[in-house]
């Protein structure tokens, strides 16, 4: 009830099986300092030292057959996102209207929920691989890049687009073909065996061949399941070996500022054969 104490009645529990228990794990990636501190206050006398993160990130690492077909449900409802933005482009229009646009139509094709807030970004606004969706204008012969999810039955989609309204001039166009290069020879090159680093690599190395390895300024992926940022991250220095069930994103970018923005990004999972 409103009126009840919640983390009292967890406590008490606790000291039915345990009046005094000497080591406590906590999940520290998602515990509330305040409610780390009302923990302690209750059990003064225990071990906090053990960090129960690592062990549920793992848990949630490898996907299950069920839990992919949730995960490919989500990319499809997300293609739906997409359809509706694209058609919302319109010289004029502001970022927040495509986005709403986008949104009205996805949900009333009864999608319950986007996993994150829609970012549309046109323009040199782009550039800003961490920025909101805005109230700019959109401009004719210019990119707009998308980044959009949905949610279905608690497992969720992340991908990018990046299009042109009107039409794009030579040096938007060599930006985009090199991001898509890059994006789909990662995702050729996912299999077992091979480590998240050398994936990255793989994308990397053809970014900056083409000398725009300087505006790639984030890794290039993460895992994905019920929430939209999952261990592991697909970058530099992580040799962890990729499995079988393992999900995650692929999104190479180039974000040149006071120019453009172009990220690809596509969700995959580990099988046996790639």
């Amino acid at each position: 009830q409103d009126n009840e104490d919640g983390l009292e009645m967890i406590y008490d529990h606790i000291k039915e099986r345990s009046a005094n228990p000497k080591k406590i794990a906590t999940e520290q990636g998602n515990l509330t300092l305040s409610r780390f501190n009302r923990l302690q206050a209750a059990f003064p006398d225990a071990d906090y030292s053990f960090n129960l993160t690592p062990v549920i990130e793992h848990q949630r690492l490898i996907k299950d057959e069920d839990e992919i077909k949730k995960l490919e449900q989500a990319g499809r409802d997300a293609d739906l996102a997409f359809e509706a933005g694209f058609k919302a482009l319109k010289v004029g229009k502001t970022e927040l209207q495509v986005a709403a646009k986008l949104e009205f139509a996805t949900k009333n094709r009864n999608v319950p929920e986007m996993s994150f807030g829609t970012l549309v970004q046109t323009a040199e606004h782009a550039a800003d691989p961490h920025g909101e969706t805005s109230d700019l204008a959109l401009k004719n012969n210019s990119l707009v890049l998308f980044d959009l999810g949905t949610v279905y039955k608690g497992y969720i989609s992340d991908a990018s687009r990046t299009v042109a309204l009107g039409t794009p001039t030579d040096h938007m166009r060599e930006v985009y073909q090199v991001v898509l290069e890059a994006q789909l020879a990662a995702q050729a090159a996912v299999k077992p065996g091979i480590t998240a680093a050398s994936l990255d690599k793989i994308a990397r190395d053809i970014i900056e061949k083409a000398g725009y390895g300087k505006y790639f300024i984030h890794r290039l992926g993460h895992g994905m399941g019920m929430s939209e940022h999952e261990y592991p991250s697909i970058m530099q220095g992580n040799d962890l070996v990729l499995e079988p069930g393992m999900c995650f994103s692929l999104e190479p970018g180039v974000y040149i500022p006071g120019d453009l923005g172009v990220r690809i990004e596509d969700c995959v999972h580990v099988t046996e054969n790639g």
